[in-house]
């Protein structure tokens, strides 16, 4: 007797698949989901050749273990990049198969400690932080941090609760930004937004509802410029955190723009405005 599909369809399974095949689906998200989840000592996961380069090559990173394919260790050596850990030589599949399916991972993949968060109150009074209130794409995320490495900003401040990990899909979107902006994770953000103004900061939220374009308020740095979760924005008490909430004016039909697009065309509007100072 044939065997007959299973017709209980579930998320990532195809119509028509047997239960077997279900079933073997499902234990295999499950080990894939674990195998990027931290463990709990807080080990990381990254992918992808730019953001495990970087990473290789940041004394401050403790690498615990270094997967490579024949051509991608290859090319380690001959871009002269030489790991402080001896790279386990596997196939493609031996990487792809820890990772979501659309991963690239382009031969190279690293477990690693975390980077040290420093405290909010030891951050420099100088220069431009990014402050994300409740922002949970990881993409999003670290796409963030690439442009608050490329503007140079100072860090980024997240906090515990309602903020991807720096781990998977955030540290490939961040393509190794993460080696060069520190991330300061707190607990409160309007407590940690009160600490910054402490310091000098000038706090500077950004919202559509905002009460005038970012162009036409005077900053100074030290400056924290926050952002809020597309939708959502600001939260009311970080709001009211803010010395000015201030909205990006655009010429275009579209109105707003992606968070990580907003956080980059407002490093960029601000940098260029304290540098005509």
């Amino acid at each position: 007797m044939a065997r007959q599909p299973f017709q209980r369809h579930r998320s990532g399974s195809k119509p028509g698949a047997t239960r077997e095949q279900v079933e073997r689906r499902e234990r295999f998200e499950r080990a894939r989901r674990e195998s990027l989840r931290p463990e709990s000592d807080g080990t990381v996961v990254m992918y992808g050749w730019h953001t495990v380069v970087a990473a290789l090559k940041n004394p401050a990173r403790h690498v615990l273990r270094l997967l490579a394919t024949e051509n991608a260790a290859r090319r380690l050596g001959d871009e002269g990049i030489q790991p402080r850990i001896a790279p386990e030589i596997v196939r493609p599949g031996a990487i792809a198969e820890r990772l979501p399916p659309d991963a690239v991972h382009q031969g190279l993949y690293i477990e690693a400690d975390p980077l040290p968060s420093p405290a909010i109150e030891t951050l420099p009074a100088s220069g431009i932080v990014l402050v994300l209130d409740q922002i949970t794409d990881p993409h999003n995320v670290g796409a963030i941090f690439r442009s608050a490495a490329a503007f140079a900003a100072s860090a980024i401040v997240t906090t515990q609760r309602h903020s991807p990990d720096a781990t998977g899909a955030l540290a490939k979107a961040a393509s190794g930004a993460l080696e060069h902006v520190p991330l300061v994770s707190v607990q409160n953000l309007a407590r940690g937004l009160a600490a910054l103004k402490q310091s000098g900061f000038f706090v500077v939220g950004l919202d559509s509802g905002g009460d005038g374009d970012l162009a036409s308020i005077a900053l100074r740095t030290p400056l924290a410029l926050v952002l809020g979760a597309e939708g959502k924005g600001l939260r009311q008490l970080t709001r009211e955190t803010c010395d000015h909430v201030a909205r990006i004016d655009l010429p275009g039909a579209i109105k707003s723009l992606n968070v990580s697009n907003a956080a980059a065309l407002a490093l960029y509007m601000a940098g260029r405005q304290i540098e005509r100072q």
